[in-house]
C-alpha cells in the first residue's frame, strides 16, 4: 500500500510538473536539446540520426516517475532469491541451455566464460528475452540527461546511443528498453554496448535484440574484459564452524581456501574444502543467521556486472541449479521481514546517537553503516556480521 501511494504521489507530481512546463516539454527544454543536437553533429553524429532519433522528443513522466521512485524496503536475500530462481525460470533455463548449445559453447570457446553462467545473466536481465522493455531509448535518455540530478551521465549515455544507431546497428525507431536506457537481451547501457558488443553472426551489425550469437558473444566478451577466470568457480555455499569471527566476513578479506579450512570451514554438506580453490572471501547475504557463502575472483568479475552482492548470488546460483547442483541449504530459518527506508534512518540515527558513525542518515544500508553496525555488535556482545535487519532495530531500541 505504501509503495502504490508513493507512486501515485509520484505520478500526480511529474504530471502535475510536465503540465506546468506545457503539453509537451518544460520552458527550456527546446534549447537544452538544440545545444545537444549541436554538441552531437560537431562529434560527427549525422543530422539524419538526430532526425530519426530526437524528431518530437520530450521528457517522459513515466521515466522520471521510475527514476524518483526510491525502493521503499530492502528485501531479504531469501525472498529476493526465490522470486528470481522460481521453478519456471529454472526449467526455462535448462530448455535454453539445451536448445542454444552450440552457440553457447563457441562464445565459451572464444571468451572462456561458460555456457550456464551466460544463460543465468540472460535469465535474470530479460527472463531469457522475453522482456527487454518498450521505452524508446533515445525518449529515456533525454529525460534523464535533462534531469539535473544526473544529468552530465545520461547525457553522455545519450550521445552513445546515437552513435549506436548513426552505425546502422539498430533503427531509432527499434531501439527500445528500459526506462533507465538499458538495452538488448542482456540490458547493456549504450557506453557498455559500444566497448564490449560483438558480431557474433558476422552479418556487419552488432544486434542484442534478435540475434543469439551477438547476445551471447557480447555478454562472454564483456565478462571476459571485467577479468573473467575461465575455469574457475564464483564461489559455493559453505557451513561456518561455531565461534566463527563473523566481522571476517567481508570481501575485502580475502584468504586461501586451506586458511578457511583451518578455521573449521565447510563445504555446505559438510565436505572439505577443496584444496584447489582459488583465494575467496566469506559474504553473509543475510547476515550470520543466513546462508554463507565462499566467493572467489569470478563473483566479482559478477558484480562488475552489476554492483549487488544479492544480484551476483542470484547470477552464480542460477548457473548452479542449471548444472543440476542444490538449491543453498543453509538459513532458511533467518528473520525474513523486509527492512523499509525508514527503518533503516532509524538504525541509522540510534548508531549515531551512541557514537558510531554510520554516515549521513539516507535510508540506505551503505558501507559506512555496515561498518558502524559491526562496531556496535561487536560491543554488544553479538555476532558482528554488519547486517541490517529489523532485528538489529530491535536490539538498538532496546539498548541503553
Amino acid at each position: 500500500m505504501i509503495i502504490r501511494l508513493k507512486l501515485l504521489f509520484c505520478t500526480l507530481f511529474c504530471a502535475t510538473a510536465l503540465a506546468a512546463w506545457g503539453a509537451d516539454a518544460p520552458p527550456d527544454f527546446a534549447a537544452w536539446l538544440a545545444q545537444l543536437k549541436q554538441d552531437a553533429l560537431a562529434q560527427g553524429i549525422s543530422q539524419a540520426t538526430l532526425d530519426a532519433a530526437l524528431a518530437g522528443v520530450a521528457p517522459l513522466p513515466q521515466v522520471l516517475e521510475r527514476d524518483q521512485l526510491q525502493p521503499e524496503f530492502v528485501e531479504p536475500f531469501l525472498s529476493y532469491l526465490d522470486k528470481r530462481l522460481s521453478p519456471k525460470r529454472l526449467e526455462r533455463g535448462l530448455a535454453v541451455l539445451a536448445a542454444n548449445k552450440g552457440l553457447l559453447e563457441a562464445a565459451q570457446a572464444r571468451y572462456g566464460v561458460p555456457p550456464a553462467i551466460l544463460v543465468a545473466f540472460w535469465g535474470l536481465e530479460t527472463s531469457y528475452g522475453d522482456y527487454v522493455g518498450d521505452i524508446p531509448i533515445p525518449a529515456a535518455l533525454v529525460s534523464l540527461a535533462f534531469d539535473t540530478r544526473r544529468g552530465d551521465y545520461f547525457r553522455g549515455e545519450l550521445l552513445q546511443a546515437l552513435r549506436i544507431i548513426d552505425a546502422g546497428d539498430v533503427a531509432a525507431a527499434d531501439m527500445k528498453g528500459s526506462w533507465a536506457g538499458a538495452m538488448g537481451q542482456v540490458q547493456f547501457m549504450p557506453s557498455t554496448y559500444l566497448r564490449y558488443a560483438v558480431d557474433g553472426d558476422g552479418d556487419g551489425h552488432r544486434n542484442l535484440w534478435t540475434s543469439l550469437p551477438d547476445v551471447f558473444n557480447s555478454a562472454a566478451h564483456f565478462l571476459r574484459e571485467l577479468g573473467w577466470q575461465p575455469g574457475d568457480s564464483w564461489g559455493r555455499e559453505v557451513r561456518l564452524p561455531d565461534g566463527f569471527a563473523w566481522e571476517t566476513a567481508q570481501l575485502g578479506m580475502k584468504k586461501p581456501a586451506r586458511d578457511w579450512a583451518a578455521l573449521g570451514v565447510l563445504q555446505a554438506d559438510g565436505s572439505p574444502l577443496p584444496a584447489s580453490d582459488p583465494n575467496g572471501a566469506i559474504v553473509l547475504p543475510q547476515g550470520h543467521a543466513g546462508p554463507a557463502f565462499l566467493v572467489y575472483r569470478n563473483f566479482e568479475v559478477i558484480l562488475g556486472w552489476n554492483h549487488s552482492i544479492n544480484y551476483a548470488l542470484a547470477v552464480g546460483l542460477l548457473s548452479d541449479r542449471l548444472l543440476g547442483l542444490p538449491p543453498p541449504r543453509g538459513g532458511r530459518d533467518a528473520d525474513n521481514r523486509p527492512l523499509s527506508r525508514d527503518q533503516v534512518l532509524d538504525i541509522q540515527k540510534l548508531l549515531t546517537v551512541r557514537g558510531y558513525a554510520a554516515g549521513d542518515p539516507d535510508g540506505l544500508p551503505g558501507r559506512q553503516t555496515r561498518q558502524a553496525i559491526r562496531a556496535w555488535q561487536k560491543a554488544a556482545g553479538l555476532p558482528a556480521d554488519g547486517y541490517a535487519s529489523v532485528g538489529l532495530l530491535e536490539q538498538l531500541r532496546k539498548a541503553p
